[in-house]
């Protein structure tokens, strides 16, 4: 369904006859089973409109959605402490734009004994004036929907996501704000710029600088957080490959960073190439993990969320079947995956990434480099010894960096006793930016691995863990466990 989205605000509407909702925000609902929904309160100082997506299948302000069949929002009273509430739903395009109250108000005496002939005549022409509008909407909302391949990118704009725990919402920032999915994974073709004001740097990497930045709505003070990605024009090769990754429509996935837009843009200093994307309060795993000591429950969801994002990353097809094109991340590390507000993972930071196309030959492959953070590369790429017949081999190495970040969320874990200060895998044994000699050293002469205390294995769940990540970093790739195996086991 596409439906208008906007949240609680005032309106001049009474409770009598039609209504326009007067929204200027419209979405395409994340779920299947979602329907059109229009609430109307009336309290002591005000009446607001509210229009939404939503489940009929669940209650929506202690009401159940009886009527989310109907192709036309047939307001119907509902009981509210303290106020007047009115609630419709319904199946069709933008069909919460218009929303009808009954033609009898229940709070006047009805007077049925003065109708008369006179009356029931009036009501003719009025039945034809109906019968022309429904023709005239539905010829509106047919040539609509033509219209609609051409210009959702321009007039879909982001919206609220109300009492749903869908796996497709964006968590923005702490007010539990996101983003409509209909705008993610879509390059920018509009001449017109996205409304964004940066706001303060929150990260910089190799190729670029993430900031803190504010997606205005139309020419309100409503904004939504967002962030923004910058390459400088040198970098384009980097944003390039990030942006065909987060164009395939088949990658969005709860545990990977939602992508909204990309976008060329000129400014004092040059060309700058632009990424944007949701916004994460919490940070990189590694900012996270530094400032907290997380519980076994925070532990099981981040190292779940992780596996999952890496799984759906890897597969070959999406959760409903469709065929997908398996993509290696390679560059897998806690400052490369995100925190979200409800502590489960999502994966970022795709410059490196590699597209696993079948037509990609050999050659293709082994032209693809020695590419990665040589803390978190595994031990057949520190050897440069890929074996590039088998694609599968490319995925093994995200594995044993899965593993290493599974490690560092566990030595920060209040399961295992004593909890020590955050320290990266290897910790003090080599220095902070190692380079890829001092790390073969560790990994290959001395099939070095990070340290697990016996401790650690006295909780039932962390010892799991533990058995995990060690299948995990298994030097032999063929020995590792999938990403998938690894996610069913967080199940």
């Amino acid at each position: 369904n596409l439906c208008k989205f906007c949240d609680v605000k005032v309106t001049t509407c009474s409770n009598q006859h039609k209504c326009k909702s007067n929204c200027n925000i419209t979405a395409i609902c994340e779920k299947n089973t979602e329907v059109c929904v229009a609430i109307w309160r009336q309290n002591d100082e005000n009446v607001t409109l509210e229009t939404i997506c939503y489940d009929p299948q669940e209650s929506l302000y202690g009401h159940m959605l009886d009527d989310s069949s109907s192709e036309q929002c047939l307001m119907r009273e509902k009981k509210e402490n303290g106020g007047l509430m009115f609630m419709c739903s319904c199946t069709g395009d933008e069909c919460n734009d218009m929303i009808i109250f009954p033609s009898d108000d229940p709070h006047k005496p009805e007077e049925k004994d003065e109708i008369s002939k006179v009356t029931i005549i009036s009501l003719v022409p009025l039945l034809v004036i109906s019968v022309a509008v429904i023709v005239i909407f539905y010829a509106y909302r047919t040539h609509k929907k033509r219209k609609l391949n051409k210009t959702w990118e321009k007039n879909v704009k982001p919206r609220k996501h109300k009492d749903c725990s869908d796996v497709c919402a964006i968590m923005l920032d702490d007010d539990r704000s996101d983003i409509s999915s209909t705008c993610a994974n879509n390059i920018n073709h509009n001449t017109e710029l996205l409304p964004i004001e940066l706001d303060i740097v929150v990260g910089k990497g190799r190729f670029a600088e993430v900031y803190k930045a504010k997606l205005k709505q139309n020419t309100s003070e409503q904004y939504e957080t967002v962030a923004v990605k910058i390459f400088p024009y040198e970098e384009y090769a980097s944003w390039k490959t990030e942006k065909d990754i987060f164009s395939d429509v088949n990658l969005k996935h709860e545990n990977i960073l939602q992508f909204l837009t990309a976008e060329e843009r000129k400014t004092d200093l040059g060309k700058q190439y632009w990424l944007i994307t949701a916004f994460h309060a919490r940070g990189n795993l590694q900012e996270y993990l530094t400032r907290h000591i997380i519980s076994w429950e925070d532990l099981w969801k981040l190292g779940g969320s992780l596996a999952r994002g890496i799984a759906h990353l890897h597969s070959d097809h999406t959760p409903c079947g469709r065929p997908k094109t398996p993509i290696v991340h390679r560059d897998l590390k806690s400052s490369n995956i995100l925190v979200k507000n409800d502590l489960t993972c999502c994966l970022c930071d795709f410059g490196l990434s590699l597209r696993l196309d079948p037509s990609l030959s050999v050659d293709d492959l082994a032209n693809s480099g020695q590419v990665g953070t040589a803390r978190y590369m595994a031990p057949e790429v520190l050897e440069s010894r890929m074996n590039l017949e088998n694609v599968e081999s490319f995925k093994q190495t995200d594995v044993y960096s899965m593993a290493l970040v599974l490690w560092e969320m566990t030595s920060r874990c209040n399961g295992i006793g004593e909890v020590k200060e955050y320290e990266p895998p290897f910790g003090s044994k080599v220095r902070e930016h190692p380079c890829v000699e001092s790390m073969k050293d560790n990994v290959l002469r001395d099939r070095g691995r990070p340290e697990i205390p016996s401790s650690w294995l006295n909780h039932q769940g962390i010892q799991m863990v533990c058995e995990t990540l060690i299948e995990c970093w298994d030097h032999d790739p063929e020995a590792r466990l999938t990403a998938q195996c690894v996610a069913e086991r967080f199940s």
